[in-house]
């Protein structure tokens, strides 16, 4: 897949998502649940304007942005948007295919449905940190595979939120067991 996918907008890209083949240095998975987030709404990071933290979100499409929650957890986003609309789709889970050993170190714990089920949990899975900030998605250490065959998707609300929460924005896999939550719970 290359950078063009990304060149739309972020609810027309955000669910042709689940089911890629995600893979940072040649570890991780089939993305099953992802977020995405608009400038026009306030969920979004972009939503009051370019930062120092944000300023991937204002690239071109088809390139990381990865930031730190709350100081703790790396986040890792498929910027997205027709030009720089600071568009950005956050990667919430995967169903961890390459490199399970690998990830399970860097977890520390052996449930293969816990390592990348949330998108802290993902990063630290996939070894992701703020060096990918920026890094085109299309090039190592990325990769990206479309799926052989499209997925029942399902849709919810976004987790975590205080604002916009109505929005149905959160997309996944029907019936995934790798979902960091239910879509039914949301």
């Amino acid at each position: 897949m290359d950078r063009s996918f990304f060149d739309r907008k972020v609810n027309e890209v955000a669910p042709e998502l689940i089911g890629v083949e995600l893979l940072v240095n040649g570890v991780g998975g089939e993305i099953v649940e992802v977020e995405a987030y608009s400038p026009e709404e306030p969920g979004s990071h972009s939503f009051r304007g370019r930062t120092a933290r944000n300023a991937s979100m204002f690239g071109p499409p088809g390139h990381a942005y990865v930031y730190r929650s709350y100081g703790i957890h790396w986040c890792l986003n498929f910027v997205c948007g027709p030009g720089e609309v600071a568009s950005g789709i956050l990667i919430r889970a995967l169903e961890p295919a390459s490199g399970v050993d690998e990830m399970r170190a860097r977890r520390g714990l052996d449930d293969v449905r816990l390592l990348c089920a949330g998108p802290g949990r993902l990063c630290e899975a996939l070894g992701v940190t703020g060096v990918y900030d920026g890094l085109p998605l299309d090039e190592p250490p990325f990769s990206l595979r479309a799926p052989s065959e499209p997925h029942a998707v399902v849709v919810g609300p976004r987790i975590g939120l205080s604002k916009a929460i109505d929005l149905p924005w959160r997309y996944g896999r029907a019936g995934s067991l790798f979902v960091s939550r239910s879509f039914n719970a949301a």
